[in-house]
């Protein structure tokens, strides 16, 4: 006979609720009542797990970006040493991740959206996120054969961006099925190669 699982901290389960209910409906479209209620809790519980919406947003927001911290390292962990490689299948992970039937593109660039005030404190949790997206980009360019890396950087940046958003408005064939092939084409022409 196994023993049956323990059943969840209440924080726990409002943590969970809120990720999901925040990136499928957004930040301002889901109140605590609603978290609470998905969560098989109290709204009195909400409060004692997290001092407020607005934290317990920022929470959810550094879990997603471990979560893609996470996908990013396991992507281009097989490419060591190759920076080229490691951009392309960045890309090319990104196009299935983004297009894949459950997804809303990237949670912390739709929070971006949301929040606007500076001392939300998932503002600061947004800001960090891509600051370190761009300089990540811009260290793997620096290691390709081009004499503007961090304008390609940029470059590669505002595909990633464009193609999480894009995803809002169409269907898994929209434009951020091209994302891969769009990012090879740029790499290409900043080598200064004709495009494939």
């Amino acid at each position: 006979m196994t023993d049956p699982q323990p059943r969840r901290s209440a924080r726990d389960r409002i943590f969970e609720a809120a990720r999901e209910l925040f990136y499928r409906r957004g930040i301002h479209g889901v109140g605590v009542e609603t978290i609470a209620q998905a969560a098989g809790a109290t709204k009195m519980s909400l409060y004692r797990a997290f001092p407020s919406k607005d934290a317990l947003v920022a929470e959810c927001l550094r879990a997603s970006e471990q979560d893609f911290w996470a996908w990013w390292n396991e992507v281009v962990a097989p490419h060591e040493r190759d920076s080229e490689a490691q951009l392309l299948a960045l890309f090319d992970a990104l196009a299935t991740k983004t297009c894949s039937r459950d997804s809303r593109g990237c949670a912390i660039a739709n929070a971006a959206v949301e929040i606007g005030d500076s001392e939300h404190p998932g503002r600061a949790v947004i800001v960090a996120h891509k600051r370190t997206v761009r300089a990540r980009l811009r260290r793997l360019c620096a290691g390709l054969n081009t004499e503007a890396p961090n304008d390609l950087a940029d470059s590669l940046m505002l595909l990633m961006e464009g193609a999480n958003a894009t995803r809002l408005a169409f269907r898994a064939h929209g434009p951020a099925a091209s994302v891969g092939d769009a990012a090879r084409r740029l790499v290409a022409v900043y080598q200064g190669r004709k495009p494939r």
